[in-house]
């Protein structure tokens, strides 16, 4: 058998003999080598026809044309390109070797309920519990059956009950043997504390950083915080006489991780550079120690409504989660928005993980997004953007007006949709019927919280879909404003195909507001004609599905403020 470069000799049975390999290795051959050049034309040449460049732009137009930017105002190009690392020193790569901690979530609740959660994921699983608990918990109760030694449990009390709610822990758990991940989960440093962690074996203190992703803050204010809040720590800490390496060794931190990839990856890489730097600058020897990182799918890019999106947003989100090094995943079930999940959710939750782990084995490779230039210099961008949040932290920033700021942007973003809400914002269903969950849900402002609100209080009344000529021609722009209606709650009723006015108005069953949704040309042909004809037989609102018009009130197209629209759509339906 014989193949380019490569001579084997031997049949199957017989031994296989392997000759000098002749000539290159090359994996493309010189007719599939492209340039640079070559790749921005062939693109200019799509955004020409999608009418986003002009005939007359330059085809290298095509890196601003496609370049976006993220809420911190980090550029992220199109392409990953040799050229974005020139200069940088690429740090952060994950220390987790192997398998990641798979952890889920037990909210407060009736003792021997939550135990039964706790027993269901840890036989489904899960190798780690992370308890909402206080000062009176039952632990009897609560963790009966639970191997202690074998499943690392991290404590989260309610604010001001963390240190009695530590000490009532240890005094339950006595001389039981607990796992070294185990953690007293308290948020700032304590002498007491730190000393009966270290006596017991165990981790005490947690950096939760979710708390600014949660406000709604970006990721670098997210980590500069983290940062901020893990400097005080490692002073305190220092000053009562720990050294900067045991008291590294007593903290985990705790970030979101969203369904946008390549920022989640890099913002855990980010982390783990930028703890390191901390410590280098506090004087650690004789070196830096490994981050503890504990990674949470985000709570508000979480909707209510459709709920089975979530599935795929978590997914991304543990997948990011895993690629980026987290030590510990918490995939939170995709019911968690409308209450307390069931058994349905915990498992779909813990199964995200098990199926990355053991299916798609992305827990095999150290550090898969290595060498990616992309997300290599997106890395080092938040680690510098993040440390100039902690600079100004510790000079005494209003961080809360800060997230003030990127919070109006986002919702700037959702109400236009180019921040798409799959569900909710885009490809809204009316009809569907929410799965009933017991209890409160996240206890967050979601992305998606103003189009949530519409969607609470619908309006009675219908838009009359005016649909002219057609169903091919109108189907595109029927199409989208149906979906624009419903994001805010709005039911339609259409016309159907017609073929002049007198159809149109027979068709007509005195909504306040109609929407035309035709061609170009319809509309120059017959569509005055038909909103005249509306408005003569009752409507007081026309809107066009396309541009604005002298003979409409309101028109909707792409990159419209879908919730200013609504809500005018809203008032006119009152």
């Amino acid at each position: 058998m014989t193949t380019e470069g490569t001579t084997v000799e031997g049949g199957l049975d017989e031994p296989t003999r392997l000759e000098p390999v002749q000539g290159s290795l090359d994996l493309a051959q010189p007719e599939d080598r492209h340039t640079r050049a070559d790749w921005e034309r062939e693109a200019a040449t799509v955004l020409r026809k999608a009418r986003r460049m002009s005939d007359d732009d330059p085809d290298d137009r095509v890196w601003d044309t496609l370049t976006r930017t993220t809420l911190d105002g980090i550029a992220l190009p199109p392409l990953g390109t040799p050229d974005l690392l020139e200069g940088l020193q690429t740090s952060g790569r994950p220390t987790r070797a192997g398998d990641w901690d798979i952890r889920s979530h037990l909210a407060a609740g009736e003792a021997e309920a939550v135990n039964e959660e706790a027993l269901g994921d840890l036989e489904g699983g899960v190798t780690s519990l992370w308890l909402e608990a206080g000062p009176d918990t039952d632990f009897d109760a609560l963790l009966k059956g639970v191997f202690l030694d074998l499943a690392p449990v991290v404590l989260q009390a309610p604010a001001g009950d963390e240190a009695a709610t530590a000490t009532a822990f240890l005094t339950w758990a006595g001389d039981l043997e607990l796992h070294p991940a185990t953690n007293l989960g308290l948020p700032a440093f304590d002498a007491q504390a730190a000393e009966a962690a270290r006596a017991a074996g165990v981790r005490a203190f947690v950096v939760d950083a979710t708390t600014v992703h949660d406000r709604g803050g970006s990721d670098a204010q997210e980590l500069g915080w983290a940062m901020a809040r893990a400097a005080t720590y490692l002073r305190a800490a220092t000053d009562a006489g720990l050294s900067v390496a045991d008291a590294a060794g007593l903290v985990e931190v705790r970030l979101a991780v969203t369904d946008e990839q390549f920022t989640s990856i890099a913002k855990l890489r980010a982390a783990r550079r930028l703890w390191a730097r901390v410590q280098e600058l506090s004087g650690s020897e004789p070196g830096p120690v490994p981050m503890a990182l504990h990674a949470v799918t985000s709570r508000p890019m979480m909707t209510r409504y459709d709920p089975w999106v979530n599935m795929l947003r978590t997914t991304v989100a543990a997948f990011s989660a895993g690629v980026g090094g987290a030590d510990a995943v918490t995939v939170l079930p995709f019911d968690s928005a409308l209450g307390r999940p069931d058994l349905f959710g915990r498992r779909i939750a813990r199964n995200t993980s098990h199926l990355l782990i053991s299916e798609s084995h992305v827990a095999r490779v150290a550090d898969p997004a290595g060498g990616s230039y992309a997300v290599e210099k997106l890395t080092d961008d938040l680690a510098v953007a993040a440390w100039a949040v902690l600079g100004e932290l510790e000079d005494g920033a209003d961080l809360d007006a800060a997230i003030a700021d990127v919070v109006a942007a986002r919702d700037k973003q959702v109400a236009t949709r180019k921040r798409p809400l799959t569900g909710l914002s885009e490809f809204p269903h009316l009809a569907e019927t929410l799965p009933a969950r017991e209890g409160a849900g996240l206890g967050v402002r979601s992305y998606g919280a103003s189009f949530e609100a519409l969607r609470d209080d619908p309006p009675a009344a219908h838009v009359f879909l005016a649909t002219l000529g057609p169903v091919a021609a109108h189907t595109a722009r029927a199409t989208f404003a149906t979906n624009l209606f419903a994001a805010g709650g709005v039911a339609v009723d259409v016309a159907g195909a017609t073929d002049g006015v007198d159809a149109l108005v027979a068709a007509y069953d005195g909504q306040a507001v109609v929407c035309l949704a035709g061609s170009d040309a319809a509309y120059a042909e017959w569509g005055e004609a038909a909103a005249a004809a509306l408005r003569e037989a009752g409507a007081t609102h026309v809107v066009i599905a396309g541009k604005a018009t002298g003979y409409s009130d309101d028109s909707c197209a792409m990159g419209v403020d879908a919730l200013e629209f609504l809500t005018r759509t809203r008032e006119a339906l009152a």
